[in-house]
């Protein structure tokens, strides 16, 4: 009986909700098709390739060239891109970077972006985590001058434990090593040192977590980017590469749940603090500025958040960390004289500061820095920089309307090669910010010298982003691969494999380019 009554009334209602849904519809196509598009006017790059798959293609495997014509020509101005992604993406000239870096985040966000970027609505990485850039600001930049030397160690335990096995037992003879593979190892023992500890650093498990996390992130998210968008809601989260990153989160939970009540512990007995990244979380979580609702959102508390946190942090380090290093270390390889050079500036800086490397012998190496700098600007891990998802609907000073929903981004890698920007952009010149600083010192310019540094960032070197997002955590990984180039350079010789006769291609992935982890690097001990 219910049920009948229940058909009836739904009969009823049915010429009253029908006209509602005929009119939102009707709403949504007049919107998706017939009203006035703010961004009409914007030229769009690739437009040879007709249709939206075909451009989406093009992209996944022609961005670089893309991002360059699209700068070209206008090079002041704006101009539109497809992505993989189902949103509408502007490209934006440096020059509105001063306008853009004003706007708050409800208006341009740099979280919603990395959302999109990344495909966290499948792969569940962990984006909206305001405790760690506070954290990295707060506590791990100020603790560097202390932590220096303990990086520096950890960096020659690495080197014995990764490098050294692999060497021939001849001092004359050469050794074969894939460093990208053992670069991502190293720099999660000299990462996870300053994040987890000096034993826990060491730990298979600790280990396999970060780094496998590493690399599988970067395999969910290419997988998702390569399917179209209108099919990842119905089959992205069967993906394999999705899959297996819910279950390395869950593993990370298991290894650090008695690695947290083990500390807690020793809190409740009054005993001394560990002093590390890991700490430093549990320490903001104590002081109430991780509870629910609190100022970082989801309860910090728990241990698997404390995981999901050191999940992410660790990723952000390893992941980049390894790949400049390996462009730097492709770099040496085939050029001697380079290496000649760097090993002349460390031995003497070192020399200089008791073989320590401290917060000073650092920065003196100068001559390193620059080769950093411009392995970066050659080399950038990233076609686009300053990437913001539009929240609130805005214009430019120009007067062109940005709508909400659409996805903003600089030419990172187009503005690198900009003759305007950097004289003989397509020649790489590692002392390029090594004279650079030195003429603007001698002119007096201040400014202009300390922007030619490896951790700056401006207009014209968006690599480490630009404004309040910009990378909290590049004076750390600065200093850490400083450490490991110069053990390197230090200890062995290295060139490139028989047959090979200039450095190594990059492979360009969409908007991403990473040096050929396949490659092997000759070393021979000094």
């Amino acid at each position: 009986m219910a049920l009948t009554q229940l058909a009836h009334s739904a009969s009823a209602l049915l010429p009253l909700v029908l006209p509602s849904i005929a009119a939102i519809l009707a709403f949504a196509i007049f919107q998706r098709y017939f009203a006035p598009n703010p961004l009409s006017n914007l030229p769009i790059v690739g437009e040879e390739y007709h249709g939206y798959e075909k451009k989406r293609q093009a992209y996944l495997t022609k961005a670089k060239d893309l991002y360059l014509e699209g700068y070209t020509k206008f090079k002041h101005g704006l101009f539109r891109i497809v992505t993989p992604n189902a949103n509408s993406v502007i490209v934006v000239s440096p020059r509105f970077l001063d306008e853009l870096k004003k706007l708050p985040d409800d208006v341009v966000s740099f979280d919603a972006a990395n959302d999109d970027s990344m495909h966290t609505k499948y792969t569940l990485i962990p984006t909206h985590e305001p405790i760690l850039p506070h954290t990295i600001k707060t506590s791990l930049t100020p603790s560097l001058p202390r932590l220096n030397p303990q990086l520096s160690e950890e960096v020659q335990i690495a080197f014995s434990q990764e490098i050294a096995p692999l060497m021939s037992s001849s001092p004359s003879d050469w050794a074969p090593i894939n460093i990208n593979s053992k670069l991502l190892r190293i720099v999660a023992k000299v990462s996870g040192r300053v994040f987890i500890g000096p034993e826990l650093c060491h730990d298979e498990r600790y280990l396999e977590a970060a780094v496998g996390y590493t690399v599988s992130v970067m395999e969910a998210q290419r997988a998702v980017e390569r399917m179209n968008p209108w099919v990842r809601p119905i089959a992205a989260w069967r993906l394999k590469e999705v899959r297996k990153l819910a279950q390395m989160e869950r593993d990370a939970t298991a290894f650090l749940r008695p690695v947290v009540e083990a500390r807690r512990e020793k809190q409740r007995k009054g005993e001394e603090k560990d002093n590390d990244m890991l700490q430093w979380l549990m320490d903001s979580a104590d002081q109430g500025q991780g509870k629910q609702h609190g100022k970082w959102g989801e309860d910090t508390t728990t241990t698997r958040k404390l995981a999901r946190l050191q999940l992410a942090i660790s990723f952000a380090a390893i992941h980049t960390t390894t790949l400049v290093t390996t462009h730097a270390v492709y770099s040496l390889a085939a050029d001697p004289k380079l290496q000649a050079t760097l090993r002349e500036e460390i031995q003497s800086v070192l020399q200089e500061h008791k073989g320590v490397f401290n917060t000073s012998a650092l920065q003196a190496m100068k001559k390193t820095d620059s080769f950093l700098k411009e392995t970066m600007r050659f080399h950038p891990l990233g076609q686009t920089s300053f990437n913001r998802k539009v929240l609130r609907t805005f214009a430019l000073s120009n007067g062109q309307v940005i709508p909400k929903g659409s996805t903003i981004e600089v030419p990172n890698y187009a503005v690198s090669r900009d003759p305007e920007a950097y004289p003989n952009p397509d020649v790489f010149d590692p002392l390029r910010f090594y004279n650079l600083r030195n003429e603007a010192r001698e002119k007096g310019e201040a400014e202009q010298a300390a922007s030619g540094q490896f951790v700056s960032v401006n207009k014209e070197f968006l690599t480490f982003g630009y404004g309040r997002h910009a990378c909290p955590g590049r004076f750390f990984a600065a200093n850490e691969i400083k450490m490991i180039l110069a053990n390197l350079v230090m200890t062995y010789e290295m060139g490139l494999v028989e047959g090979e006769t200039e450095r190594y291609r990059d492979w360009d992935i969409a908007a991403g380019t990473i040096p050929d982890p396949t490659k092997d690097v000759m070393f021979r001990k000094l």
